[in-house]
């Protein structure tokens, strides 16, 4: 019935490669072939089995019967009114099907020992144009384990990936969207998760943030991101091995991607500089960063637990006279000389937004004209 130098060659390599074990295929061969013989030549109600021999390539098939009394089953001399209506009151009795019950004392002339609810198994007649039906079935089973032993071994590799940059090689840009061969599947970058202004030629490799793994009916789908905070954060771990080691903390990040970010960062050693170990020498390491995302501009900071001292910092460049909070609020009241005031906000708000954004706090900037600061000085 099969070619069985065939079959063992792909159950092994199935089992050595995949991971798929032999006893599993088997047992999905046989369930496969009883499903295909109960369709072809079964009735209603029949439990097939079906026996696969590895040794011999020999297929049997038998039907399954469970043994029943008076307490499981009602007969067909029996279905009055009030039994049917017992029967849906106790939902425990079913109608005799010959094909799938047997009468227990019918059971134990064939096996002396049955009980309710044991199985009792007759072998069935082998069909002569079955062989032809049996090897395209197996042939299916083992293709449809092998997709399947594949999604699972992508999902484990990529599963294991999410969270860190990937790098692929462009595919195709369709409807907005960015389609990457990941080699084993396909990532796609969202339009809204590009960096605005990049355009990625076919064949061009990519870079990004892996945010999401997904089952999809085309395979598995791998959501990637250019414009996620993660994104930078990820970058400057690639670029600083002080934080991974875990000796400089990024503790928070505000990022409009392709224009600006902030990124603030701590260190609990006081002999570690936090901002350096971003900036690195001559400034290669926030280089090498702002290249990887088409000229980002990166605002890098010291965190603060101080709220007033890391809202100050936020709004870095602009020099800040005074922080008032607003607790109930969670608003900051900041003053800083009219001069710095354009600096504090920034181009179309962008500064102190991305401060906002930053510390969680509501930002409003007032300005204070330099001469009355000079005349503050002079009085005091």
């Amino acid at each position: 019935m099969f070619d069985l130098k065939v079959i063992h060659s792909v159950l092994q390599q199935l089992e050595d490669e995949r991971g798929i074990p032999k006893a599993k295929m088997l047992e999905a061969i046989e369930l496969a072939l009883a499903t295909a013989y109960k369709k072809e030549y079964g009735k209603k109600g029949q439990i097939i089995r079906a026996v696969f021999d590895n040794d011999s390539g020999k297929v049997e098939f038998y039907q399954v019967k469970i043994a029943v009394d008076e307490t499981k089953v009602i007969m067909e001399d029996e279905e009055d009114e009030q039994d049917l209506k017992n029967i849906a009151e106790e939902n425990i009795r079913v109608r005799f099907n010959p094909e799938h019950h047997i009468l227990l004392n019918d059971a134990k002339k064939i096996k002396k020992d049955a009980k309710v609810d044991d199985e009792v198994i007759f072998p069935l007649e082998e069909k002569g144009d079955y062989g032809r039906i049996a090897a395209q079935t197996a042939k299916q089973v083992i293709i449809q384990k092998i997709r399947e032993a594949e999604k699972v071994s992508v999902l484990n590799e990529y599963g294991q990936k999410e969270g860190e940059i990937v790098t692929g090689i462009t595919q195709r840009v369709e409807r907005g969207s960015i389609f990457v061969d990941m080699g084993r599947a396909t990532g796609i970058i969202p339009y809204e998760e590009q960096i605005p202004g990049e355009h990625y030629k076919q064949g061009e490799r990519v870079r990004a943030y892996l945010y999401a793994v997904e089952e999809s009916p085309k395979g598995i789908l791998l959501k990637l991101s250019r414009a996620h905070p993660k994104f930078l954060a990820k970058l400057f771990e690639i670029e600083a091995p002080e934080i991974a080691q875990g000796v400089v903390e990024i503790k928070a990040i505000a990022r409009e991607a392709g224009a600006r970010s902030k990124i603030a960062v701590f260190s609990a050693d006081a002999h570690i500089d936090p901002i350096g170990s971003l900036v690195g020498q001559r400034g290669v390491r926030v280089s090498t960063v702002m290249s990887e995302l088409r000229g980002e501009k990166i605002d890098i900071i010291q965190w603060n637990e101080n709220t007033a001292q890391f809202i100050e910092e936020s709004l870095s460049p602009a020099k800040v006279i005074s922080i008032e909070l607003r607790d109930t609020e969670k608003r900051a009241i900041v003053q800083v000389s009219d001069d710095q005031q354009s600096l504090a906000i920034g181009k179309g708000g962008q500064n102190v937004r991305l401060a906002a954004k930053l510390t969680g706090w509501k930002i409003d900037i007032q300005s204070v004209p330099i001469s009355s600061i000079a005349e503050e000085k002079e009085t005091e």
